[in-house]
């Protein structure tokens, strides 16, 4: 042998040893390889120049973000908290006190219980909230710092600290019945809201929801975990059917007196906040379509309440609700998003009604952050570069001066303290695990927190593909998708294709960002020899309003189609096996693979859907009429889109996998389509996991769920 061939061996060698190491399902979910570092616990304090941060077991300390290393102020210590376990806490205004959360349980997807403590910061005194009134929920300090308020089993307490005296606010509250202060299960899960009360800046009011729910219909799920399996029955309002009735009402702290805000006709009240320093609150209405959004100013005047209706913005389609609604100090003007002129921005909407743009183009703004009013300027993050790139920017409230601040193309988040004077940056790209940075509001990156390099050490153990953008023809417009290729990938060759979908409003699959243990999955079958693509169909985010809204009424047939017509340009692409092509997606992506394997069944070898919906009746009603308005305005839309109406035509592999404690997406949905499949005498596989929820998480479950994913694709595609 030579000594040029002999140290081409050696190189080789080297390299295949250096790539030795093999994906494996185990290495993801049972031995968790490849989960990264995230920077937590970072609490920005009132003045916005320090923060706090937990930085043991019920130990906190104060940190400057100028000296973020150093070593910190204790604020709270072990020996504050005594035989109190912490898991979380969260301060009064004046920042002297603290509320210490412990035993904390997980109800629905974002509320929770807990057990309380208030922790006085000057003399250590340590105190339960209320031990007879355990555990409670969404507790906190009045603005005054005096009092502590709280919900216990559906009803409104108020704790003075001094005197120790609770104040009952609501008795009505009953389990299925009447809910105070906090919202039922459809508000929770549609319109991201489980606070339902707030205390006025001088602290002489709380503005609370309630929920009458009595005549919505129960939804009844099984555990099975004892000799007589357990019932769990809750509220659920399905497509079409009654929602809660639900009304705003205002507390009065010194005559203890509640009083009715009037509102006029609505079905929903998504969204109330007070200004900061004046007894101003803003209450969103929305009509049933949720096509009609309205704006109330709520005033105490006198002790007389007043409402008036300020602003009123209308859709052909409907409008979403988010977080992006900010009252500025002057008490006078609001910040918000809309998408009224064909994309989101931001507008600024006054209390006489007068509203002004402030950002502007074809492209839609992703998330409002922030305004500083000592400089007038906003912050907010777009995808002005594309719809897969995040990237954050400042503009002047006139609109002017607008600057990019990120400098990296991908994905580009912000968290901001208290007065915008500094930001922790996460960003990361489609093949670059998360950056965390600390930045000042400029953009300028003061200090790499986190940049996780252990993770990128052991990811170079392995012959990674990089994952790449591509462009898809759809049925009628471009879509954008990516593709991961087998390592060593020849074009001369014929390869399987896995499709990985959602393709339902609010979610895009085809992001400039890291996938985390998805993409190491799709890594892994890529080793296996297969191309793992995904592509955003039309009805998906970031595109403006038309291509979101255009599945409107009619869920699931354009983005069939699109899915449909991207299998058949991959079926001419010389690398592609074109008798090979299957799919798979998780809830909103179960239903379009399941339409995908019926309606697309001359394209689709091979299907997995995961908690899919299966018909729309079945969901709940402020989704789906949403997008689709009752199923008795609508049922063509309802009946022309579901899996269950064409599961004759199923010609592939079909994998349903539910998990039977799913309160989000009901079992109900993967038993219809059972019984829809059987009636078509069409042979399937069925995978239930008992008693998990719609995550199918916990314990081995995710490892067991991945390994059978696998096998059933090895064996099928």
């Amino acid at each position: 042998m030579s000594f040029k061939l002999l140290i081409t061996f050696l190189l080789v060698a080297c390299y295949n040893l250096t790539y030795s190491q093999e994906i494996t399902v185990e290495k993801i979910w049972s031995e968790y390889e490849f989960f990264g570092k995230s920077v937590n616990g970072f609490q920005s304090m009132n003045d916005g120049n320090y923060f706090s941060k937990t930085s043991s077991k019920n130990h906190v300390t104060k940190h400057q973000f100028s000296d973020y290393e150093g070593s910190g102020e204790t604020i709270i210590s072990a020996e504050m908290l005594g035989e109190v376990s912490m898991q979380g806490y969260s301060f009064n205004k004046d920042e002297t006190k603290a509320l210490i959360e412990t035993n904390t349980k997980s109800i629905y997807r974002r509320s929770y219980s807990a057990v309380y403590y208030l922790l006085d910061l000057k003399t250590n005194k340590l105190q339960e909230l209320d031990s007879e009134r355990q555990p409670q929920t969404l507790a906190e300090y009045s603005p005054d710092g005096k009092k502590v308020s709280y919900i216990y089993k559906n009803n409104l307490y108020v704790k003075d600290i001094a005197s120790g005296k609770v104040t009952t606010v609501t008795t009505d509250g009953e389990a299925n019945s009447i809910i105070n202060g906090t919202t039922d299960w459809v508000y929770e899960e549609e319109f991201a809201i489980i606070k339902g009360y707030d205390w006025s800046p001088d602290s002489k009011y709380i503005a609370f929801l309630k929920f009458d729910e009595s005549e919505v219909t129960e939804f009844t799920m099984m555990y099975f975990n004892k000799l007589y399996p357990e019932s769990y029955t809750f509220k659920y309002p399905k497509a079409g059917e009654d929602n809660s009735k639900v009304t705003v009402n205002m507390y009065s702290m010194e005559n203890s007196k509640t009083e009715l805000v009037e509102l006029g006709d609505y079905e929903y009240i998504p969204r109330l906040k007070w200004s900061d320093k004046e007894n101003k609150l803003v209450v969103q209405t929305m009509n049933r379509h949720q096509n009609n959004l309205k704006y109330h100013l709520v005033t105490m005047e006198n002790s007389t309440l007043n409402s008036k209706v300020f602003y009123e913005e209308s859709a052909d389609a409907y409008i979403d609700i988010d977080d992006n609604l900010l009252i500025l100090d002057d008490g006078e003007t609001i910040l918000r998003t809309s998408e009224k002129n064909g994309y989101n921005h931001i507008y600024k909407l006054c209390f006489d009604g007068k509203i002004e743009q402030i950002t502007t183009g074809n492209w839609d703004v992703i998330e409002f952050l922030g305004v500083d009013e000592e400089s007038n300027t906003i912050y907010y993050t777009s995808a002005e570069e594309g719809a897969i790139h995040e990237s954050i920017y400042k503009i002047l409230l006139s609109g002017k001066k607008k600057k990019l601040i990120s400098k990296a193309t991908g994905s580009n988040s912000a968290d901001f303290s208290n007065g915008m004077k500094y930001f922790i940056k996460t960003y990361s790209d489609a093949n670059t695990p998360p950056v965390y940075s600390l930045c000042n509001n400029n953009g300028k990156e003061l200090a790499v927190l986190e940049d996780n390099s252990a993770l990128k050490g052991r990811l170079s153990q392995y012959n990674l593909s990089k994952k790449e953008f591509v462009k898809f023809k759809g049925a009628e417009i471009e879509l954008n998708g990516w593709m991961i290729k087998p390592p060593n990938f020849d074009a001369t060759k014929k390869y399987p294709v896995y499709i990985n979908i959602y393709g339902g409003p609010g979610s895009n699959m085809v992001s400039d960002s890291w996938g985390s243990v998805n993409y190491m999955y799709h890594q892994l079958l890529a080793q296996k020899g297969y191309i793992v693509i995904s592509v955003d169909p039309r009805g998906t985010m970031y595109r403006g309003e038309k291509f979101k809204k255009s599945t409107y009424l009619q869920l699931g047939k354009l983005e069939t189609e699109d899915f449909i017509a991207v299998a058949k340009e991959l079926q001419t692409y010389d690398y592609v096996d074109a008798s090979r092509i299957g799919i798979m997606g998780w809830s909103y992506g179960g239903f379009m693979t399941s339409l995908a394997m019926t309606k697309g069944a001359d394209y689709f070898k091979m299907g997995i859907a995961v908690a899919p919906v299966t018909n729309w009746r079945y969901y709940d009603n402020i989704y789906t009429e949403r997008f689709m308005r009752t199923p008795q305005e609508n049922a063509d839309g309802y009946d022309d889109n579901s899996p269950i109406n064409f599961t004759d035509k199923l010609k592939g592999k079909y994998l349903l996998i539910h998990g039977s404690g799913d309160d989000n997406v009901h079992y109900q949905n993967t038993m219809e389509m059972v019984n829809a499949m059987v009636a078509s005498n069409k042979q399937f596989d069925l995978f239930i996991y008992p008693n998990k929820n719609h995550g199918i998480y916990g314990g081995n479950t995710r490892n067991h769920l991945f390994n059978m994913m696998l096998a059933f694709t090895l064996e099928n595609l």
